[in-house]
Order: C-alpha cells, then structure tokens, then sequence
C-alpha cells in the first residue's frame, strides 16, 4: 500500500470514527428514528439521479437498505439517545467483524480458521466484560441495542457478499433510498407528534448531522473504502476500520468530554485485540510457519 493510500484508508476511518458525534448530536436533536430517515434520504438524494443501479437484483439491493438502515442505524441511534456513549458505540460496532465471522459460517459454510475463532473468543470475552458492568440498571438496554446493531451490520454484510462483484458506490447509494420509506412509518408511528413537529422545524444541528452522515460518512467513506479494497488485499485495507474506534473515542471526549470506566477500558482491550487478531491473525500464523 502506498503512502497516498494509506492516508486515504485513514481518512476514511476519522470520518468514520468522527461520524459518531454527529450521530449523537442529531439523534438528540431529533427523534432518532426520524434522524435516520432523513440520514438515509440524504445519502440517496441526489445522488440516485446521477448513478445508474447496481447490478444486483432488486431483492437483494431492498435486503441490504434494511438491515442496513432500517435495522442497524435505527437501533444505534437510539440507544445513543438513550444514553449510550459515542465513543463506547464506535468500539462495540466493531464486533460485527465477530459476527459476520459466525454468521459466514452458519449461512455460507465458510469455516473460520483457528486464530480467527481465537479472536472471536477474544472479543467476546472483552464484551462479556463490559456487558457485566451494564447487567444492572438502565444502561442494559442501550447497550444490548448497540450489539443487536452490529448483529444487524453483519447480516447487511452477509446480503452484500451475496451481491456479488457489484459497483459499491451505486450499491450503497440505492440501498439507502429503500430505507427513508420504512423509517419514516416507523418514526410516525412510534415517535408520534415530536416526529411531525421535528419535520416541521428541523434544527440546523441535526441537518448538518444527518449531511455529514449521508455525504460524508457514507457516499465519501464507503466509495473509497470499496476502491481501495478494489485495489489492495482486504488483509492489507480491512485492518485500518480498527482506528475507527479510537477516533470514536477521542472525537467523543473533545467534543462531549466523554469518559469510561477501567472495566470498560479493559474490555474495550479485549475486543480490539480479538477483532485485530480475527483480521491479521491467520496472516501472522502463515509467516510463522513460512519462517
């Protein structure tokens, strides 16, 4: 990997990293189901008029937009509104590596080797740790909402895999606009008369929010993510998501003057480790052997 590339593989992971502030400080603003509505809405319009439709079928392109949108975000922005941390959400995310791992296995037959089931242990083992700390009290529910988020991020990632060799950048831009549809009658519904008074008189915080979200979280951040993956082994490429959480926390205590606890700390630890070792693991084992 280039310089050039290097940078822009870290770039990618500070918007990304970054985005979890803006997701804070829109679905305070506004009703999180509502926030991710016009999330979606954006990242599709007007981007839809310009690219044409991936190939893949419809089917499928629906599948991905809501287990993606609807599932994964919804559950993730409210639990931030709940009161889950931005910093903490960015790291526990990330165990959707541990369950795309499993879920590959169980829906597609492909069979983990031993140091990537060492790091599924791992992180998992690092979130039993945090989990324990949010067992009692009214942080449970928020953070069970988080890890059904990433659960959600790995089914997403399963249907895109069945997608095939397919446009990213299209891909991701179509997929969104199956989701505004859904989250709004989920948001009426649910969030009733806040919903309908916040489309009334959107706050400027949470429009600019939702923009860096859908412009640049997703359309800047997943199309040169895909590019570079396009360009260099994804051992090489995948590994620099791990920053992603570093930046979710820095970026959470600058702006929120967020902070964790040593248990949380130390399980955080544990997932990173679990989920860096389920990434360059088996690539570490094979140089052993090789040397």
């Amino acid at each position: 990997m280039s310089t050039g590339e290097a940078l822009q593989a870290l770039m990618v992971a500070f918007v990304w990293g970054l985005g979890f502030v803006a997701i804070k400080i829109g679905a305070t603003e506004m009703p999180p189901v509502l926030f991710a509505a016009v999330r979606f809405a954006m990242a599709a319009i007007p981007a839809v008029f310009f690219i044409r439709p991936p190939k893949a079928p419809a089917l499928v392109v629906i599948a991905y937009g809501l287990t993606i949108g609807v599932a994964q975000f919804s559950l993730l922005f409210i639990a931030i509104r709940l009161g889950m941390p931005a910093g903490l959400s960015s790291l526990l995310m990330q165990t959707q590596v541990v369950f795309t791992v499993l879920f590959a296995w169980i829906a597609m037959g492909e069979r983990p080797r031993g140091a990537q089931i060492a790091g599924v242990v791992v992180a998992m083992a690092g979130l039993c740790v945090i989990a324990s700390e949010k067992a009692t009290g009214a942080a449970a529910l928020p953070f069970l909402m988080v890890i059904a988020a990433a659960a959600s991020w790995s089914i997403g990632n399963i249907i895109g895999k069945r997608a095939g060799k397919v446009d990213m950048l299209a891909f991701i831009t179509w997929s969104s606009l199956a989701a505004p549809p859904f989250l709004l009658a989920l948001s009426l519904w649910f969030e009733g008369d806040s919903a309908v008074a916040a489309l009334q008189h959107p706050g400027w915080k949470a429009l600019l929010s939702a923009a860096f979200l859908g412009y640049g979280a997703t359309l800047f951040g997943y199309s040169l993510w895909a590019r570079l993956l396009s360009r260099r082994p994804a051992v090489v490429v995948a590994p620099f998501s791990l920053l992603v959480p570093v930046f979710g926390f820095l970026s959470a205590w600058i702006v929120f003057g967020e902070t964790t606890t040593m248990t949380e700390l130390f399980g955080a630890a544990l997932i990173l480790a679990g989920v860096g070792w389920n990434a360059l693991g088996p690539r570490v084992v094979a140089a052993l052997r090789l040397g």
